[in-house]
C-alpha cells in the first residue's frame, strides 16, 4: 500500500462526491494565497457535513479556520437559522476564508474570529455563545487538551467533538515521542479515554494527505 495508491482512490471518491465549483474555487484560492495545503479533502469535507446534518446544527463551532474550505462543508448542514462561528489565529488565512464565503454566498452564516483560539474560545463562553451542536477541532495539535476542554463548556449532551488529524502517520502510537503536535495529541486521548462526560473513539485513515485519522467524542 502506497500513498501514490492512497490518492488515486481518494480521487476515485472524490468524483461522486459533488464537490462544486464554490469549494473547487475555494481550494484554488487558498493556493494562489500560499496557504499550507492542509486543508481536508473533499470525501472528508463532505463527511464532515453528512455527521452534521444527521445532528441538524443550529450552532457549529469550527478552531482553525485556514482557507474556509471545511467550513464551507459544515455551513452548508446548518438548519434554517443556524449560524457557525470559526476561529482562525492567522489574520492571512482568515481573508482568504472570508472570499471563499462571500463566493460560497454564505458570508451571512458565518462568523471568522481572528486571534488565539486560547482566548477566543473563553471568550465565546463569557458572552453565552453556547452551546454549539457540533465542535470541529482542526487547529494546532499541541493545543487539543486545552480546546477540547473549553469545548466541553461550549457543549450541551449530544454535543459532538470532532478532532482531526490524530495519527499523525502512526506516531500517536509512540511513547517516546518528543513531537509536540503528537503528545498533545496522545494527551488529548489520555484525557478523553477517562473522562466520564463522553463517549468517544478514534478511527485511523489513508487517502492524499496521507496516514492520519480523528477523534469523535459525543457528550453525555
Amino acid at each position: 500500500m502506497t500513498q501514490e495508491l492512497w490518492t488515486k482512490v481518494d480521487e476515485y471518491f472524490a468524483a461522486m462526491v459533488g464537490e462544486d465549483d464554490a469549494l473547487k474555487a475555494a481550494v484554488a484560492e487558498s493556493e494562489k494565497a500560499g496557504l499550507p495545503p492542509i486543508a481536508v479533502t473533499a470525501n472528508q469535507g463532505k463527511l464532515l457535513m453528512m455527521i452534521a446534518q444527521m445532528i441538524g446544527p443550529k450552532k457549529i463551532l469550527e478552531v482553525g479556520t485556514l482557507g474556509g474550505y471545511s467550513t464551507i462543508w459544515l455551513a452548508r448542514s446548518l438548519a434554517p437559522g443556524g449560524k457557525l462561528t470559526t476561529l482562525e489565529y492567522e489574520q492571512k488565512h482568515a481573508d482568504v476564508a472570508q472570499r471563499n464565503f462571500a463566493r460560497a454566498g454564505l458570508a451571512n452564516l458565518i462568523e471568522v474570529r481572528v486571534g488565539d483560539a486560547t482566548k477566543t474560545m473563553p471568550q465565546l463562553i463569557a458572552e453565552g455563545a453556547g452551546p454549539f451542536d457540533l465542535i470541529f477541532l482542526d487547529a494546532n495539535k499541541d493545543g487539543y487538551p486545552t480546546y477540547y476542554e473549553y469545548s466541553l463548556k461550549l457543549s450541551r449532551k449530544g454535543t459532538a467533538i470532532f478532532a482531526d488529524n490524530v495519527v499523525r502517520d502512526g506516531a500517536v502510537a509512540d511513547p517516546s515521542t518528543k513531537d509536540e503536535a503528537v503528545r498533545g495529541v496522545q494527551r488529548l486521548q489520555e484525557i478523553v479515554a477517562k473522562d466520564k462526560r463522553v463517549s468517544a473513539t478514534a478511527v485511523q485513515t489513508v487517502g492524499s494527505k496521507g496516514y492520519d485519522g480523528f477523534s469523535l467524542m459525543l457528550v453525555k
